[in-house]
């Protein structure tokens, strides 16, 4: 008896953190278009260039070919 209730709560434990973790870890990495379109309206009027600290140039690609 203590043994079924314990099994119980532990598989019930599991499966609400279970349900908490979905939207929050694996829904982003299954539907990758919806997010990358609420990220690009959320960045929309936003110029990276003016809100970069301290004068630092925008990330690049470090290994990308040079441009001249």
């Amino acid at each position: 008896m203590i043994k079924k209730r314990f099994n119980f709560l532990l598989y019930g434990f599991i499966g609400v953190v279970s349900l908490a973790l979905y939207p929050i870890l694996v829904d982003p990495m299954i539907n990758t278009k919806k997010y990358q379109r609420i990220q690009d309206r959320n960045r929309a009027g936003v110029k990276q260039e003016e809100i970069q600290p301290g004068n630092m140039k925008v990330w690049s690609d470090p290994f990308d070919r040079r441009k001249e």
